[in-house]
């Protein structure tokens, strides 16, 4: 990586002594050299707000100063600065050891002695901007390469998403009575995740894996999914086995958002009480997300049109809903539920 001459000869440098007499002979030396945008200041209180407002590539500074000397404005803009490198080259007649070493740990990264040689400045101020100017194109490569790796994060994440919604479409072929039931369930869930206080990212990954809470119903036979009226026992079993089936389907990713899925696949159908499948969990024993799911799933059930039921009105749903608190469902979530009921109100309309 090589810096040209031009980046050099426009790098931003500020002077800083309160003798105007250096500051000209500074000045001049770097015009002459090509330089052109150059700043100073005789006030050493004036350097924290002229280094806030134009971020120079190097500060040439005096140590020996009134009001503020140079160690002082070190200290100050230790304070601020936002990188690793203060380009500082310290002016000083000091030549004991112990000034030179504060200079170095306050940020100093170089000197010219007092009085000025003409050849060893330029080259002095030369070789900080070259190491400056590198670490500014360092960063910036960085930064690239950052925006590079969340553009591609957000790429994968916005695949996967549409990848998981198009495998519950393609469940949905397989049972013509869902028709928008995934879509509300799943709207559901997001928002019975915020009222129960869980972070955004937790209700958006749940809104999108909740989707395939029914995908291993693609494993249960057709005389059995699409039977039009009550189940045989034998085939209600048969029926039962689509969690399993779904957690099968989703089971080993590393994904977050199908890792959830598989969690919800298999345990939606349990019950707070132990009496649900498959495994007959019971309380806390049940995953929340599967906890959260049954009572958006149940609900939406409700509230649908099936060959072997009617719809049923939303305040029957609910009060169903409320009648399985502690026995069917999570009591803390049922009260949520029913406390977000204009919500899921306005869900259901829209999504009729």
């Amino acid at each position: 990586m090589k810096i040209n001459t031009d980046s050099i000869s426009r790098a931003r440098i500020l002077i800083v002594d309160d003798n105007s007499v250096n500051i000209l002979l500074l000045e001049k030396l770097l015009k002459m050299s090509g330089y052109s945008n150059i700043m100073s200041t005789t006030d050493s209180r004036e350097t924290l707000s002229l280094y806030r407002e134009h971020n120079p590539d190097l500060i040439l500074m005096d140590l020996r100063m009134p009001y503020l000397d140079g160690f002082e404005v070190m200290e100050q803009l230790n304070a601020v600065k936002e990188d690793d490198f203060l380009p500082i080259i310290a002016i000083t007649a000091y030549n004991d050891q112990e000034h030179r070493l504060k200079a170095l740990t306050l940020g100093a990264k170089d000197f010219i002695g007092k009085p000025f040689d003409y050849a060893e400045v330029l080259m002095r101020i030369k070789n900080i901007l070259e190491i400056r100017l590198l670490n500014n194109e360092i960063k910036e490569n960085n930064r690239r390469l950052v925006n590079k790796v969340h553009q591609r994060t957000k790429e994968l994440e916005d695949l996967q998403v549409e990848l998981i919604h198009r495998l519950a479409r393609a469940a949905e072929f397989r049972d013509s009575e869902t028709g928008n039931h995934i879509l509300r369930m799943s709207k559901y869930t997001y928002e019975l995740g915020k009222a129960f206080g869980l972070p955004e990212k937790d209700c958006e990954l749940m809104f999108h894996a909740s989707t395939l809470h029914d995908i291993g119903k693609i494993g249960i036979p057709d005389e059995v999914l699409l039977t039009p009226g009550k189940l045989t026992p034998d085939d209600w079993e048969k029926m039962k086995t689509h969690t399993v089936k779904g957690a099968q389907i989703l089971a080993g990713s590393s994904a977050e958002m199908i890792k959830l899925a598989e969690q919800i696949a298999l345990y939606h159908h349990e019950k707070w009480d132990g009496n649900g499948y498959p495994s007959g969990l019971q309380g806390e024993e049940i995953p929340l997300v599967g906890r959260i799911t049954a009572i958006c799933d149940v609900f939406d059930a409700l509230i649908s049109e099936r060959p072997y039921k009617k719809a049923w009105e939303i305040d029957e749903a609910s009060a169903e809903i409320e009648k399985g608190r502690g026995t069917h469902f999570d009591p803390s979530l049922v009260d949520h539920f029913l406390k977000i009921m204009p919500v899921i109100r306005e869900i259901t309309e829209i999504y009729k």
